[in-house]
């Protein structure tokens, strides 16, 4: 039975610079695939500096799951294997012919195809990568099945793009994609939308799945609380989730035969001249999206991905695999005098210290200045008053630094992703790595258990 939910604790941060809703199209020669994008895979090559690829050419695999293969989102030739600290592979890089010429998979009808063939032709094509798994926010292992799949049909992040205004094209290639997911699980697909602003006919009218509804402030777009509020992750059991574009990949994959690694992102922020939509490939040099909205000498920082989960990268890095939003905001590197003893009647404070809760339509212009330094963590409340789930944040976090196994599974790390906690680091007066602290605790249950 579908749900309807309501997200009372959480923060919707209001910012400038949201996207318009018009499109462009925007072409590259410069493209990467990056492996840090994916959680947990030891990246094994599959070529070299110099080959030809088609997209959907294999490029690299796990180590540890040889059955997960990465593949090149555009035709053309390997340019170089970007490497780190101890020869870490940090990028692929190719460049673009503009052919676009594709490995064929072959047409399969989502209808007939058994889930055998399904679990092949996506692990085949690289198409697999899209999907991830609670617990450990990871790659799915295709050898499981999980108890349910979950689709977040909205974003309630800062500046997040419109996944209704995203998908509104892609009608067939959406319930195409929903039927292949259905073959993979025994339990349901639940696509969950927003009340009041998901309109979008493609996921309203959807078949085969269960649409639960949300409202409420951010972090209700999180896919992480709509399964806690839905189908909870207890130990021992698997859900799997992805976003509407990847399932709308996934059905052209069944339906063209191809890799279709093009998609829609948001170019938001207030470093941004004229804030917008792109349609682009999977792995572009966002430098080719921002060359004629933002200033070469402008004091910005690049981050792919929202304000609160998103990566830095430089004005020539590339977008993450699993980013659909490149936000650009003033670099925060400048020191305010007496800064804690002024009014500031134009700041930005979640608590009372400064007026901006008397305007809470606002918009503002935030920079990346964190106002302060590390220190220990400080009990304020503040915590539970934007973390929408039955689990105590502290205490979890307190539990990760330590390694207290037993303690971490009670407290409900398998219910949890680095994303969960974001607001909570936001607001948090110790200026506390939160989220590292939670990709910690994950990798260390995950070693553990495994």
């Amino acid at each position: 039975m579908s749900k309807d939910v309501k997200i009372k604790r959480g923060l919707d941060i209001k910012l400038l610079g949201e996207a318009q809703k018009t499109v462009s199209q925007v072409t590259s020669k410069n493209f990467a695939i990056k492996p840090p994008d994916f959680v947990g895979v030891f990246p094994k090559l599959l070529v070299k500096e110099g080959d030809t690829v088609k997209a959907g050419t294999p490029v690299f695999f796990d180590k540890y799951r040889d059955n997960i293969i990465f593949t090149s989102p555009v035709s053309g030739k390997v340019e170089e294997v970007h490497r780190g600290a101890k020869r870490k592979m940090l990028e692929v890089r190719i460049t673009a012919d503009g052919n676009q010429d594709s490995v064929d998979f072959g047409k399969a009808d989502p209808g007939s195809v058994t889930k055998e063939v399904v679990i092949e032709k996506l692990l085949k094509s690289g198409v697999w990568a899209n999907i991830r798994q609670r617990p450990y926010s990871v790659i799915a292992n295709p050898e499981h099945s999980p108890k349910a799949i979950f689709i977040s049909a909205f974003d309630s992040s800062p500046l997040a793009p419109d996944c209704s205004f995203i998908i509104e094209k892609e009608a067939k290639a959406f319930q195409a994609g929903i039927d292949i997911l259905k073959k993979l699980t025994p339990g349901k697909v639940h696509l969950n939308v927003h009340t009041e602003k998901t309109k979008s006919p493609v996921f309203l009218n959807t078949k085969g799945v269960e649409i639960n509804k949300f409202s409420g402030p951010h972090p209700s777009g999180n896919v992480g609380i709509q399964i806690h509020h839905i189908d909870p992750v207890s130990k021992g059991e698997i859900v799997w989730y992805l976003n509407p574009q990847s399932v709308v990949m996934i059905g052209k994959l069944f339906l063209e035969g191809r890799y279709d690694g093009s998609r829609i992102i948001a170019l938001t922020g207030s470093g941004v001249k004229d804030p917008k939509y792109y349609k682009v490939i999977a792995g572009i040099s966002i430098s080719d999206i921002v060359e004629n909205q933002v200033g070469k000498s402008d004091n910005v920082r690049y981050i792919s991905g929202n304000v609160l989960t998103g990566d830095k990268i430089d004005r020539d890095g590339y977008l993450g695999f699993y980013n659909n939003h490149i936000t650009v905001i003033p670099e925060g590197n400048h020191f305010d005098f007496l800064g804690w003893a002024l009014p500031r009647l134009k700041k930005y404070s979640v608590s009372k210290s400064y007026f901006s809760w008397l305007t809470p339509n606002r918009k503002y212009n935030l920079d990346t200045n964190l106002n302060g330094g590390h220190r220990a963590f400080v009990l304020t409340g503040l915590y539970e008053k934007v973390f929408p789930m039955d689990i105590y944040p502290m205490q979890l976090l307190k539990a990760i630094i330590v390694k207290d196994l037993d303690m971490i599974e009670n407290l409900g790390i398998y219910e949890v992703d680095e994303e969960d906690f974001a607001l909570c680091e936001f607001v948090d007066p110790s200026k506390t790595e939160m989220q590292s602290i939670v990709r910690e605790g994950l990798d260390f249950i995950r070693k553990e258990m495994e």
